[in-house]
């Protein structure tokens, strides 16, 4: 082959210049197109929609009460009738009989101070009342006889038999046995009082339960010194403190401005902190005739329909009153979300649930409306969380971030 002839041998690049070209023009669009798949699916399942800002709320249970309560109030469970058991006289404690939460009925012994010196003084009473009743009965006897000389002297003098003189003395004798007589009838008479002084002294060391009552503190123990005041150095005035839980009644302070929604057997229902679940009926039963100016408020004292035994004084209580009377079916607590959580979709109720960070549509089952609630029978547990007044802008499944 000629130089010539090799020199006419030479690639055409041009055609592979255009065929590069057309493939990275393809592969642009693929690319493009790719991304825009992925892009609207990402915005579909939501991945890159910004989170919708929400307030929540959750299902939870009411009582359909609420929906006429007038006025609620605060205060404390306080037994009416109570007493701290002391002793009018000093003493050292010898016995008790009680301890907390012990019940006793009026007049039962709850302590007993030491009165040997009592019991002694009261022997001595007794042997003072046989002394003097003996004395008695010695005047008593001189008084029989002296009247008998009397009467004899008497019959003599006016028959001339005996002078003046004797039947005066007669007569003087007879006086004064009459006197006697009465002298020791009065000296019987303090002996039998000193008697009663002693048995009232000997009755102080005894303390009694002035009514029924369970016993709420105790606050002397065996060997400690009672005193009336307790004024004295380690010593005690009242050994326990006693309450009659019949008694019972919460104390609530409703401000002034206020109180005119109170009025006495309103119907109530009460709440305690130590019974969450428990709701019990009642009604007012005093409004204090006076104000507390420092809190601008009037005590209102409201009783139990039906005591608990499980309700205790000092216990903290919250107390609704109503506008009329708690019907039977509307005791039990029903479960029951805000009405503006449901919302219509498709014809029916539905909520959207909080799941993660995602508003999942949920339908649900509704009942009746109580006031600014809507029951739910169906569709959400207790505690569940829900969008509060959902928009237009919520759909299934969007992301979304709980704003307080």
């Amino acid at each position: 082959m000629t130089s010539e002839n090799i020199s006419r041998l030479r690639i055409d690049k041009s055609v592979s210049r255009v065929r590069s070209s057309k493939t990275s023009r393809y592969l642009i669009v693929f690319l493009v197109i790719a991304a825009a798949v992925g892009i609207g699916f990402l915005y579909r399942k939501g991945i890159l929609t910004p989170a919708l800002e929400i307030q929540v709320t959750s299902l939870q249970y009411v009582y359909p009460s609420q929906t006429i309560t007038q006025l609620n109030a605060s205060g404390y469970i306080v037994a009416q009738r109570k007493a701290a058991v002391a002793s009018k006289i000093t003493g050292r404690l010898v016995y008790l009989a009680v301890e907390e939460g012990s019940r006793v009925k009026s007049g039962d012994l709850i302590a007993r101070l030491e009165n040997e010196d009592m019991l002694a003084m009261r022997d001595q009473a007794m042997a003072n009342i046989e002394t003097a009743r003996f004395n008695l009965s010695q005047a008593i006897a001189e008084l029989n006889e002296a009247e008998k000389g009397y009467r004899r002297s008497r019959a003599l003098v006016d028959a001339e038999y005996i002078a003046k003189s004797e039947f005066d003395t007669a007569e003087a004798r007879y006086i004064s046995a009459l006197a006697l007589v009465d002298a020791r009838q009065s000296i019987v008479k303090s002996a039998q009082a000193a008697l009663r002084e002693t048995d009232v002294m000997l009755d102080y060391t005894q303390l009694r339960a002035p009514f029924d009552a369970v016993v709420l503190t105790k606050n002397a123990d065996i060997g400690d010194i009672v005193t009336p005041l307790g004024a004295a150095a380690n010593a005690k005035a009242a050994v326990v403190n006693v309450a009659d839980m019949t008694s019972l009644m919460v104390e609530v302070d409703v401000s002034e401005s206020s109180i005119g929604r109170v009025q006495k057997d309103q119907p109530c229902e009460i709440q305690l902190d130590a019974l969450p679940d428990e709701r019990f009926s009642g009604s007012v039963h005093m409004i204090v005739p006076t104000a507390d100016r420092t809190r601008a408020s009037v005590m209102v004292k409201v009783a139990f329909d039906r005591l608990d035994p499980r309700i205790l004084p000092e216990m903290s209580a919250k107390t609704a009153f109503l506008s009329r009377p708690v019907l039977p079916e509307e005791k039990k607590p029903v479960m029951a979300l805000p009405s503006g959580a449901i919302v219509q979709r498709n014809n029916r109720p539905v909520v959207y649930q909080i799941v993660a960070d995602r508003a999942v549509e949920t339908p649900v089952e509704t009942g009746k409306i109580l006031d600014s609630l809507t029951e739910l029978r169906n569709g959400l547990i207790i505690g569940e969380k829900v969008v509060l007044n959902p928009t237009d802008r919520i759909q299934n499944n969007l992301r979304v971030k709980i704003v307080q």
